[in-house]
């Protein structure tokens, strides 16, 4: 288990006196899972000294979810961990009809915890006629019951303002922090980000280090296919970090990589939240430059990525664990926020 973050204190519900003068207990803390990462939400349970709530998510024989909880929810406190991953329609609904569940069990509060926030790339019209997806799924939630949405690192920090509930976007920095500073500590390092839109996360980054900070300007000749790369920044003889919060088919990593490389870099690792790892993304970073892909496990990997020999897997259960302990008893989340 990962060590508790500084100030954490997972403690007995609480007694309160209610508006009548009579003691009650503070509302139990209440913690379900749908089927996309069951091995977080029981590394996020053991970290609260929780059992998971007992809840099952199964399909019809024509492929329709079928959700029913087990247990009283009734004014409860209720946290449902589900990440919109790979399937990622299938875990959404599930996610949806769990939220209606609850809801209509009368659960007290009920919080989405969403590791990873699908659709959050279609956020805005970059085209006539085309969806703005991730506001429709911010939708989709609310109206489903979520009193409150926790997730971590969103592709676009404004995808909170789709929400009509309050949002918490935490950030895996400080989990991917500790590692770079035990796995590089006396490297001169700059920090890269893969792109424009990139630059204000991985500046955070590069501050944190006390590192330099390097731009490639990318430019796609079409979705998911990088087209040239120019650095923007001097990594030569310099260890380089590439900082991004998802890695999908890898393309973009490998030719920065390369290109990094090729300016003089010492060696390439790379820092992601989300392991998408789609298509060949696990072959194309095995056969790359990169010295190492550090992910978390807001997404759980695939048998064939799991044994990659670049990649490396953190957990973020404390943070997650954390931000839900303090959301249950009212407490500041904000030095969560690095």
């Amino acid at each position: 288990m990962e060590p508790a973050i500084e100030g954490s204190n997972p403690s007995r519900p609480v007694p309160l006196r209610g508006l009548s003068g009579c003691l009650r207990v503070r509302d139990e803390i209440k913690v379900f899972a749908g089927n996309s990462n069951p091995a977080l939400a029981d590394a996020v349970c053991a970290y609260l000294r929780v059992h998971r709530g007992s809840a099952e998510v199964r399909r019809f024989s024509d492929g329709e979810v079928l959700v029913e909880i087990k247990e009283n929810v009734r004014g409860g406190d209720v946290f449902v961990i589900q990440s919109t991953c790979t399937p990622v329609n299938d875990n959404l609904i599930e996610l949806l009809l769990m939220l209606d569940a609850f809801r209509r069990a009368s659960a007290k509060r009920i919080t989405a915890v969403i590791p990873y926030y699908g659709y959050a790339r279609q956020d805005r019209k970059v085209a006539p006629r085309v969806p703005i997806s991730a506001k429709l799924v911010a939708d989709l939630i609310t109206t489903a019951g979520a009193s409150r949405v926790l997730t971590v690192d969103l592709h676009a920090g404004q995808i909170q303002g789709f929400f009509n509930v309050p949002v918490d976007n935490l950030f895996a920095t400080p989990v991917l922090l500790r590692y770079i500073r035990e796995r590089l500590p006396e490297n001169q390092i700059t920090v890269v980000s893969p792109d424009a839109g990139g630059v204000e996360r991985a500046r955070a980054f590069a501050k944190h280090l006390d590192a330099g900070l390097a731009i490639i300007d990318k430019r796609r000749a079409r979705p998911n296919e990088v087209a040239e790369m120019h650095i923007v920044g001097d990594v030569r003889g310099r260890t380089a970090v590439l900082i991004d919060d998802m890695v999908d088919t890898g393309g973009t990593l490998a030719a920065a990589a390369e290109a990094l490389m090729e300016n003089g870099a010492r060696d390439v690792f790379a820092c992601c939240t989300h392991p998408v790892l789609s298509g060949n993304a696990v072959q194309r970073i095995e056969g790359s430059l990169l010295k190492e892909l550090i992910v978390t496990d807001t997404i759980p990997l695939r048998p064939e990525a799991a044994s990659a020999s670049k990649l490396r897997v953190l957990s973020v259960a404390h943070l997650l664990g954390e931000a839900i302990r303090r959301t249950h008893y009212e407490e500041s989340i904000s030095s969560l926020f690095v």
